[in-house]
């Protein structure tokens, strides 16, 4: 993380990604005494049409403004995909950053009513993966969907969290390339370093996962959970922005096995005892709760 630290943002991402890039998948031959994973730097320049010497440039911090045709060639030389591609051409400042308010993240009065009166599970997060707000349902599904706590944290950290996925792997990396794409340039966010801080130290997988610099959405989609009650859930993921905020729900197909399953849950979520409610007071989760 030292590129990015003094940062050097694209020299970073740009070496993180040619080390992924096998001579195969770019169309060269393998060759022997190979000392560096992935591409080397001349074949990285060779393959994008610029000099070796402009590439180093451009790796080691010297040079901060390539064009966007420069940037164009690389993204496809990296076999980047458009969310990769969106955020390398991000990383070239065209202009002036402007400093981000530091306010935090609020929950409005009408989703706290929302959540409420849905019968599904359903919370709201922040930006860094803090739950904000939960319903019931979605406190049923997971008690670890409890206001205060961190879902990237929690997958990370938990080996009930771990356990509740049915592809562990896939979900980690998922959340982790979700985090470093939220981030963006913001990267002086008191949360956001926090977060990767505390991370980098007590997680290896995080530390693996966060070197790769892999970018990606986290929105809509679908995913099975193993539920410690009542089995295996196969349930529809939808994430809508509320202002600062995002709604995330779970859904089952309707009349499924997983729907019945869920109807089993929210029995049993009412039989909890009355205003137990889920929703913090606070707007800004303490990021030492587990």
């Amino acid at each position: 993380m030292k590129d990015e630290e003094s940062g050097n943002r694209l020299g970073s991402y740009l070496r993180a990604r040619r080390e992924l890039v096998s001579p195969a998948q770019a169309g060269l031959p393998p060759g022997r005494n190979r000392r560096v994973p992935g591409l080397r730097r001349e074949e990285v320049a060779l393959l994008a049409g610029i000099s070796p010497d402009y590439y180093l440039r451009l790796e080691r911090g010297r040079d901060k403004n390539p064009s966007p045709q420069v940037l164009e060639a690389l993204a496809r030389v990296l076999r980047l995909d458009d969310v990769e591609r969106t955020y390398l051409l991000g990383l070239v400042a065209t202009r002036p950053r402007t400093p981000r308010r530091k306010r935090p993240e609020h929950v409005p009065a009408r989703v706290h009513e929302l959540l409420a009166h849905l019968q599904i599970p359903a919370f709201v997060e922040g930006r860094a993966f803090d739950v904000l707000a939960s319903n019931p349902m979605a406190v049923a599904l997971s008690p670890r969907l409890r206001p205060g706590r961190n879902r990237l944290r929690d997958l990370l950290l938990d080996p009930e969290e771990q356990a509740f996925h049915q592809d562990w792997t896939k979900a980690a990396a998922d959340f982790v390339a979700a985090l470093r794409s939220t981030i963006g340039d913001d990267t002086d966010n008191p949360r956001f370093v926090e977060l990767v801080g505390e991370l980098a130290l007590s997680s290896q997988r995080f530390r693996a996962l966060w070197a790769r610099h892999d970018v990606r959405s986290l929105d809509g989609g679908t995913t099975t959970v193993h539920h410690p009650v009542v089995g295996e859930l196969r349930l529809h993921r939808d994430k809508l922005p509320v202002g600062d905020v995002i709604l995330v729900v779970y859904y089952p197909d309707k009349d499924s096995d997983s729907d019945e399953k869920l109807r089993l849950l929210a029995a049993l979520a009412h039989t909890e005892p009355a205003g137990a409610a889920h929703d913090r007071p606070a707007d800004i989760p303490d990021p030492k709760t587990t």
